[in-house]
């Protein structure tokens, strides 16, 4: 997937994967290619930023815990982010729906000319 598609999607996914529980980033970066069939295989340099761009916003938190002898900041959101997860996830599925109903648009050419078009013809 092209970074210019994963551009302003970033944050939402993040969200996504945080409001299921606190993850440390490489469990998080582990969450995004697991859950999305491996298609967002993304670097740490994407991920870490996004993370330090949502602490900032106050949408997600961070501490730190030990697992096996080593230290790892975990993530998790907070209220705020809680809700912004919610309203990303409501804006993606009202956008997605809408670019399926455009792309969409090129198979079911035999439903005749575009509205408003009486020889099918766009301007």
């Amino acid at each position: 997937m092209s970074q210019d598609m994963m551009r302003g999607h970033l944050d939402g996914l993040v969200l996504a994967v945080l409001a299921t529980g606190p993850s440390h980033g490489y469990g998080l970066i582990e969450a995004l290619r697991d859950r999305s069939g491996g298609v967002f295989d993304l670097p740490e340099g994407s991920v870490y930023p996004a993370l330090h761009r949502l602490e900032r916003a106050g949408l997600v938190a961070s501490g730190w815990s030990e697992v096996g002898g080593r230290r790892r900041r975990v993530y998790s959101l907070t209220v705020s982010g809680r809700r912004a997860a919610e309203e990303r996830r409501t804006e993606w599925r009202s956008f997605s729906a809408a670019v399926e109903r455009v792309f969409g648009v090129g198979d079911r050419a035999e439903a005749g000319p575009a509205a408003g078009f009486a020889d099918g013809a766009a301007v």
